[in-house]
């Protein structure tokens, strides 16, 4: 008899069975604490939940292929509990430098999915920024995000360019995108802005600081906090003043 093809399908059935009997309820009630929005968890670890997810990963790439695992992350990244999504970003985070426009757009496509933060800063910042660094072009992206009307995809522009902004990468681009979303009254997207300038400012504080200064007046102080954290004190002062 011909041997049973296997689906992604039934691989990833197989991965939320194990996430659905490996996990803690005490440990999934404490994970509650940190969103504000009720979210269904299973209660993992995140340095198990890394163990299990390298070990599938290995496995499905040496038995049945890279496209395949992609396949499968499409499948779990559909799921409504929490370590399904970081279960994906877990396992397909090492193999981003050999993915290419296709995966960009099929890792695009998953901001649509996103609940909350975790789920969203594990995509945007593990999976779709080193693909935004290997190829700066995709940087045009972000502009087009900052202008939907889901805060998930607003927050990804600013998410999406940290990685490179620790590199000295798209500093023109950043003042660009934080001047289109300086008014944003998102706390999500405020934060997320916050942390890309904080980022920027310690990777280039030059050229940031005095942009701090000109948008003082303007940007919401959630933003500028953010952006702060990282400087001297008395810069703090000159630009919090």
């Amino acid at each position: 008899m011909p041997r049973r093809r296997i689906k992604p399908t039934y691989i990833a059935a197989h991965i939320r069975r194990v996430l659905k009997d490996g996990g803690s309820a005490p440990h999934a009630e404490e994970v509650q604490r940190f969103f504000k929005e009720e979210i269904k968890s299973r209660g993992w670890y995140t340095g198990e939940l890394r163990k299990v997810a390298v070990r599938f990963r290995r496995t499905i790439v040496k038995e049945l292929g890279l496209p395949f695992l992609l396949k499968v992350g499409d499948q779990l990244f559909n799921g409504q509990c929490l370590e399904e999504k970081t279960f994906t970003v877990l396992m397909l985070e090492k193999v981003v430098t050999q993915l290419d426009d296709p995966e960009f757009r099929l890792f695009e496509s998953w901001l649509s999915r996103i609940s909350n933060w975790a789920d969203h800063d594990g995509l945007v910042h593990y999976l779709i920024a080193p693909m935004i660094v290997m190829k700066p072009a995709r940087a045009k992206c972000v502009f087009r995000w900052a202008k939907s009307r889901d805060r998930w995809h607003r927050r990804a522009a600013c998410v999406a360019l940290i990685q490179g902004t620790r590199r000295k990468m798209f500093l023109a681009e950043i003042k660009r995108l934080s001047n289109a979303l300086l008014l944003d009254d998102d706390d999500m997207v405020q934060k997320g802005l916050g942390w890309l300038l904080r980022e920027t400012a310690k990777a280039n504080p030059s050229r940031t600081i005095p942009y701090l200064l000109s948008i003082r007046n303007r940007a919401p102080r959630l933003v500028l906090r953010t952006a702060c954290e990282t400087l001297p004190p008395a810069t703090q002062l000159r630009v919090l003043a």
